[in-house]
């Protein structure tokens, strides 16, 4: 298999500090480049539905949460891991696309629920399977086996990291 960058830079280090473990590295440096790599495809793919790929995560989750299409805007926070702040810019844009709607909890008026509009199902349902297909033109360079074996190893990294974050529970 031919070198990539992440080779070099390993190897610069493996020259410059003999004796350095630069496994994580290695793994790491090629799980940055390929999220950046596949995440700016997908936003290019998003734009031709007039979203950004963070507005995308927006309309996904209401869909995913079933009908009515409908969550509570720290639901929407919580799930995709923003500030308050940042997901109210996102609302506000994608609410005047016309791609979901706010209005008052019925069980509670202080409240708020966010919902897709028609506009807004549709553009997500769209819009899914056309960055599924970025996803999978990238992982289709290896068999099926390997693609549940790499999710199984990324999930254990990631259960890990989530372990070590502050206010986990364990």
């Amino acid at each position: 298999m031919a070198a990539d960058d992440v080779d070099v830079i390993v190897e610069q280090w493996r020259r410059e500090r003999a004796g350095m473990r630069l496994e994580p590295m290695a793994v790491f440096g090629r799980i940055y480049r390929l999220a950046r790599l596949v995440g700016d495809r997908q936003e290019r793919v998003y734009a031709g539905w007039g979203i950004s790929r963070g507005e995308f995560d927006v309309l996904a989750a209401l869909r995913r949460s079933g009908e009515p299409y409908t969550l509570p805007p720290k639901a929407l926070t919580a799930t995709l891991m923003l500030t308050s702040g940042g997901m109210t810019g996102r609302l506000d844009r994608l609410e005047r696309a016309g791609l979901l709607r706010r209005a008052p909890d019925p069980a509670d008026r202080r409240a708020l629920r966010v919902s897709l509009t028609d506009e807004g199902r549709r553009v997500v349902e769209e819009s899914v399977d056309a960055g599924l297909a970025v996803q999978r033109q990238v992982l289709d360079a290896l068999p099926p086996g390997d693609q549940e074996r790499l999710a199984d190893l990324l999930r254990t990294l990631l259960a890990a990291a989530e372990a070590d974050e502050p206010g986990a529970d364990g």
